[in-house]
């Protein structure tokens, strides 16, 4: 029987061409698309899937918030997540969530397609560079979970943004609050967590239960 795929994007379009891309493999079906994550889980929870292809950034919930509680609820689902967006937050977020791999919108279809084939094979598609890129921030961030880090009611509302990936300008935007007093609070969380940098940050805040 072939894989069934679901597709999760915010944009119809890329829906319709990866549906299309997939159409002419007899081994991998699309069983079904969905626009959000909350969507996406819709659809895991009243029909049999074998395999997601998920974009990160969307509306509602995104790829990374919905993959956690796929892996929750299905934790022998693969996801690949798929994005324009080569960051490292989201790429430690990804590894740490157990995601099988996180692919480049920009690829040639052949190897979005090769790449769906091994996921459903069993195989994992990240690389030995990538995961020693994040090793570090992945052991930076197995910090007790019931350490006491005192955050300001503010300061965790920039840790649950910065966690999620946005830059400073987003997370600025998404606050209503400057991008120099985000600034500040980024400093305050590094210092008061005793991590390197906002990659370290997102892997201890998945880890932590906190996004």
């Amino acid at each position: 029987m072939p894989t069934g795929l679901l597709i999760v994007d915010d944009h119809e379009l890329i829906r319709l061409a990866l549906s299309s891309l997939f159409a002419t493999e007899p081994d991998i079906e699309v069983v079904a698309q969905a626009a959000d994550g909350a969507e996406a889980l819709a659809v895991a929870r009243r029909m049999p899937l074998d395999l997601v292809l998920m974009d990160v950034r969307m509306p509602r919930l995104d790829g990374l918030a919905c993959l956690a509680t796929l892996r929750s609820e299905f934790p022998d689902l693969p996801v690949i997540l798929l994005s324009a967006y080569e960051n490292p937050t989201y790429q430690a977020r990804a590894v740490a969530l157990g995601a099988a791999g996180y692919l480049d919108k920009a690829l040639p279809a052949a190897d979005i397609v090769a790449a769906v084939r091994s996921v459903a094979a069993g195989e994992s598609l990240w690389s030995t560079e990538t995961l020693r890129k994040v090793s570090g921030s992945m052991a930076a961030g197995r910090l007790p979970v019931d350490m006491d880090v005192p955050l300001t009611r503010r300061e965790f509302d920039v840790l649950v943004q910065l966690a999620n990936g946005l830059s400073n300008k987003e997370i600025a935007q998404a606050l209503s609050i400057s991008y120099e007093t985000v600034k500040e609070h980024v400093q305050h969380i590094l210092r008061k967590t005793g991590l390197a940098d906002r990659t370290q940050v997102a892997v201890w805040a998945v880890r932590n239960g906190i996004t």
